[in-house]
């Protein structure tokens, strides 16, 4: 389904580490086959992203063939001379196409005059064509990534279905980690004041994976946390109430 403001785009790069939050426990990362939808909500705030709005990721297309390949590394330790060996399984030669399109942030009612739906999908598109306002990394800063703008389905993916089938592939990923609620962005009172982690069952149909929208999704709290406050300053939001920031 294509909202009135959907923007569309590519996202390649050489690595990807979409970590499975298990495997972070004992400091060696295995990404998931698959991006996840709060890697690629990250993606698009990192094109373009105001407190006014929340990107909701519709459905990524798997372009390229999965596959991994595992390194060795020494990850930093910040209060030690020593480093470790660590063993990172990384996915290899990543490019997907994404569609999603914006919500108004119903938490954030001090920024209510800033909801100009053509405004922000305009700037996004641009934001796009010019490959995002800030890097793009493909779940870890490690992994550098390029955008650029593209008709979501065009092209010949590794996944699509041959002409000599009439029923769909399916691939099913089990309950993975969908992303993170924040304060923020809550979307019922289970989740307001709260920060909550969301998971789902990931299914991917020739090669086509429809995310549900986090309010669909199994959530579970974690901790309490309250929202940032924004005010109106000369025109421009700045972040208010928020210590060592005025």
């Amino acid at each position: 389904m294509k909202h009135r403001n959907t923007v569309e785009f590519e996202v390649v790069g050489e690595y990807g580490l979409f970590a499975d939050p298990i495997t972070r426990v004992g400091g060696e990362k295995f990404t998931y086959q698959v991006p996840t939808y709060e890697a690629l909500k990250g993606i698009l705030q990192s094109i373009y992203w105001k407190p006014t709005l929340i990107w909701i990721i519709d459905e990524v297309r798997v372009m390229n063939p999965i596959q991994t390949e595992t390194k060795g590394v020494r990850p930093i330790k910040y209060y030690s001379d020593k480093n470790d060996l660590s063993y990172y399984t990384y996915l290899k030669k990543c490019r997907y196409q994404v569609r999603a399109h914006f919500i108004w942030n119903e938490n954030r009612p001090e920024l209510e005059q800033d909801r100009n739906e053509n405004k922000h999908h305009n700037i996004a598109k641009r934001m796009i064509e010019r490959g995002g306002r800030r890097d793009i990394f493909l779940g870890t800063r490690e992994c550098q990534g390029y955008v650029r703008p593209c008709v979501f389905g065009e092209g010949a993916g590794f996944y699509d279905r041959p002409d000599d089938r009439d029923y769909p592939m399916e691939l099913s990923f089990g309950m993975m980690y969908h992303g993170i609620t924040y304060a923020d962005e809550a979307y019922s009172e289970e989740t307001r004041g709260k920060m909550c982690v969301r998971l789902w069952q990931a299914v991917m149909r020739d090669g086509v994976i429809s995310f549900l929208p986090p309010w669909e999704c199994i959530h579970r709290p974690v901790r309490e946390m309250e929202m940032k406050r924004f005010h109106e300053e000369s025109g421009n939001f700045s972040i208010a109430d928020e210590e060592g920031v005025m």
